[in-house]
């Protein structure tokens, strides 16, 4: 198999639809045919695997079956996704008595799967597979005096190890810099934002976001990016309350690192999901206009 199926999950039919509406048409500049997934469902979240594992490995099961059958690898753009399938992948396919009665379920069900499918995260298919050589030549308008702060947030790079760094990631920096933006030296680019925590108890995700907030500020970034709606919304909801709870003005862009690539690939900025930014541009079109992209 050498395809891949698009697993959009809730997150980007709901309240992160413009991470889809910038994803897709980036994957259509660069050349990548994709389809969604067929009546896929939901991955149950990372939560649910302290909860119950086999059920949630049989979520994920499921879809898993169905990219099989396309003959098909899945990409999953949203970072719990992408890591609540890639651990239901494992342990389909490690040999336990457990996973062996999910799968023996599943084939019951109809989703019968026998393990040939891979789960990778867009930024690991741009790096890896297309490469940033061949991205690269596409740029139309280099997004130069941006200054960017790549956040990856807790899943994307841990437990797994095998795509980037786990402590300091840069796949996502040297995306941006190929785009034209300086990605400057955010050392806070793994901390956790907080997760459900900014729902639950305000208070410790609030200083979760401020400590994230503080260091995009202090190292100058005009906006942050990331790959991870939960960390995009506690990050984008926060800042006005960190601003008006520490006394000073963090209200930073928080975009989808995909919402730059396509202004940078010459996708008009009507088409990449801009509109539905809580926080204010109006700096960063001021930065970008000035410099490379229109």
């Amino acid at each position: 198999m050498n395809e891949y199926i698009y697993y959009p999950g809730c997150s980007l039919k709901g309240g992160s639809k413009h991470y889809e509406e910038s994803l897709l048409p980036v994957l259509k500049k660069i050349g990548m045919e994709i389809e969604e997934m067929n009546d896929w469902n939901c991955c149950g979240a990372t939560a649910y695997f302290a909860v119950d594992d086999t059920i949630a490995a049989a979520l994920c099961g499921r879809n898993l079956s169905i990219a099989e059958k396309a003959g098909c690898h899945v990409m999953a753009p949203c970072a719990g996704c992408f890591l609540t399938m890639k651990k239901s992948n494992t342990f389909l396919t490690e040999g336990s008595n457990k996973a062996q009665k999910v799968l023996t379920d599943l084939k019951t069900t109809g989703c019968e799967y026998k393990g040939t499918v891979k789960v990778r995260h867009p930024l690991e298919i741009f790096i890896q597979e297309i490469g940033l050589d061949t991205i690269k030549e596409k740029v139309e308008n280099k997004l130069t005096g941006l200054k960017v702060a790549c956040y990856y947030g807790c899943q994307l790079v841990r437990p797994y190890t095998d795509f980037d760094d786990p402590d300091y990631p840069e796949t996502m920096d040297n995306l941006m810099e190929a785009m034209g933006a300086e990605a400057v030296d955010y050392s806070a680019k793994t901390l956790c934002c907080g997760g459900s925590l900014t729902g639950t108890i305000e208070n410790i995700g609030k200083g979760l976001n401020y400590v994230l907030l503080k260091e995009a500020k202090k190292k100058g970034a005009d906006v942050i990016v990331t790959l991870c709606p939960l960390c995009q919304f506690n990050l984008e909801i926060m800042a006005a309350k960190v601003s008006k709870e520490y006394k000073e003005d963090y209200k930073i862009p928080v975009l989808y690192f995909t919402q730059l690539m396509g202004l940078a690939l010459g996708i008009p900025k009507e088409d990449l999901g801009f509109k539905r930014s809580i926080i204010s541009l109006k700096n960063m079109w001021q930065k970008i206009n000035n410099g490379g992209a229109k």
